[in-house]
Formats: structure tokens, C-alpha cells, sequence
């Protein structure tokens, strides 16, 4: 259903057809969880930080969900931990952008990127890739698991869909996985080198992948693998706002409850669903 805020106007409807909407898509799954699962429990919370009485919908450029942003909460998918989750996920990330509507996938665990982007990549092609993270997740296999969460953008490069791929925010690469990168032309600007004005933004198709380990422990405290020397959360949004047109989808993932302080991470997890969601209703 069309979330609209209840005190303001809803837009008329022809002003809605005009609109691009932007699909919220639960993935509730971490099933693929290398040491810690609770991922699976996040969407639900990300929806109640969203739409809690304790804030309100706009993003900070001014565009609130209701008038400007038209979202759709598309609910979660019924995942199940079986072999056909993949193809729920893609498929839903395909059937929102067949509409003309944006995904934004709320993980569950990184794992969901790979059949998330397969779904966005079956309308617009190859993408390119903006990923936030403390890890590059380019093992090839992790614990004889080729679909861990530690392996998504693995899966995503060798099957050809994107063309580049940007991750920012990198502070735990090791051998094997500086081998992955190097293989697959990844661009990586380690957190050491962080500089918001100097973090490369591929063009357009471009997809946002956000892992809230990126962010310093100290503000997302409520992730399964602490990395501490972070970004921080401004750090984050500034790279956001060098994005220069739309974007075709994106996730939020890594959100584990079971390490959260006060709802902190999910209130930081709920403003970058405002945020992503006012990118994605930009002129392309």
C-alpha cells in the first residue's frame, strides 16, 4: 500500500502518475550469516524507526514521503531459507522496476544484494555499483558457502552485472580478497583515505548498497561484526549528495537488533531509506 502522511494533502492523481515511486521491499533472511544471525529481524524494525511519531518523513533536502516520495511498502517477501529465495528477491526487485518504481531492499544479510541486483540488472542491464562497508565481501567462497554474505559482490561481478563497481569506507581487506578485487577491477577507497570530495560515483544505472557496518561502531552500534574507524553517519550522506541524478534501486542491510543501543541503528538504517528514497525520485 502507498504510505502518505496523514496531515498533509495527499497528491492528486495525476500528480502521482508523474511521480517515480519508490518500492520498500523487506528481505527478512540471514541464513547466509557467517558468525551472528538477527539480520532477519530488521525490516520490521527499519519500518517502525521509519514511521515512528517520534520523527517525521522528510528527508534533508526537503522531499517527504507523502508528497514528494511516493512510497509503496511492498512488505516482506516470504522467504523461507530454501533454494527458491534468490529468485523471490529478484523477483520482486524486477516486477518494481517493470513498473517504472525504484527498489529499496531492507536485508536481512549482504547475501540479498546478489539476486537484488540480478532483478534490477533484468530491466536496465548492467548496473554500476556505489557500496558502503567496512568489508569488500569478495571472498569467493566463505566456509564452502558461495553465497555468504561475504561473497555477494563476488557473484554479482563474475556474472557480468555490473560494469563497475566503487566501495567505500574498506578497512578489513586481506589477501585473498585484494586478489578478488584486483580480478574483477574493483575501485576501493580504504576508510584510511577517506575524503567524502575525492570517493569516485559511477553513472547512471547506478545501484547504492549500504552495509551498516560501514559505519562506525559508535554510530550503528547494532550489526553482527563490529569494525571500529568508520564513517560516520554525515560522512556517509555526503558521499549520498555527490550522487548527480537518480538511482534504479538499492539496499540497506546488516541491521542485526540483538546489538543495538536504543534503536540507534534502526533510526540511522531509517534515514537512509529517506535519503535513498529522495535520491531515487531525482531527474534522471
Amino acid at each position: 500500500m502507498a504510505i502518505y502522511l496523514p496531515q498533509l494533502p495527499a497528491p492528486t492523481y495525476w500528480q502521482k502518475q508523474r511521480m517515480t515511486h519508490v518500492h520498500l521491499i523487506g528481505a527478512p533472511t540471514d541464513c547466509n550469516s557467517s558468525f551472528r544471525r538477527g539480520p532477519a529481524r530488521a525490516p520490521g524494525l527499519i519500518r517502525a524507526a521509519l514511521f515512528s511519531e517520534m520523527g517525521n518523513t522528510a528527508a534533508e533536502g526537503g522531499a517527504e514521503i507523502g508528497r514528494e516520495i511516493m512510497l509503496v511498502d511492498a512488505g516482506d517477501l516470504a522467504l523461507t531459507e530454501g533454494p527458491g529465495d534468490d529468485a523471490l528477491i529478484s523477483a520482486a526487485t524486477r516486477a518494481a522496476c517493470a513498473a517504472g518504481a525504484v527498489p529499496l531492499l531492507l536485508g536481512g544479510d549482504h547475501s540479498v544484494s546478489f539476486p537484488a541486483v540480478a532483478g534490477v540488472a533484468a530491466v536496465h542491464g548492467p548496473v554500476t555499483i556505489l557500496h558502503f562497508d567496512a568489508h569488500p565481501d569478495l571472498y569467493d567462497e566463505l566456509g564452502g558457502n558461495r553465497r555468504s554474505h561475504a561473497s555477494p559482490f563476488a557473484r554479482i561481478m563474475e556474472a557480468g552485472l555490473a560494469t563497475r563497481l566503487v566501495q567505500v569506507g574498506i578497512r578489513t581487506l586481506n589477501a585473498h580478497q585484494r586478489e578478488q578485487a584486483a580480478r574483477f577491477g574493483v575501485e576501493i577507497v580504504a576508510m584510511r583515505d577517506f575524503q567524502a570530495a575525492n570517493v569516485p560515483v559511477p553513472a547512471a544505472p547506478l545501484y547504492v548498497s549500504v552495509d551498516l557496518d560501514g559505519l562506525d561502531p559508535a554510530f550503528a552500534p547494532g550489526v553482527s561484526h563490529h569494525e571500529p574507524g568508520g564513517l560516520s553517519v554525515r560522512q556517509l550522506l555526503d558521499v549520498l549528495a555527490r550522487i548527480p541524478g537518480a538511482i534504479v534501486g538499492g539496499d540497506i542491510v546488516e541491521y542485526n537488533p540483538d546489538f543495538d543501543i536504543n534503536g540507534m541503528t534502526a533510526a540511522v538504517a531509517a534515514k537512509l531509506v529517506k535519503e535513498l528514497a529522495a535520491i531515487a525520485i531525482r531527474p534522471a
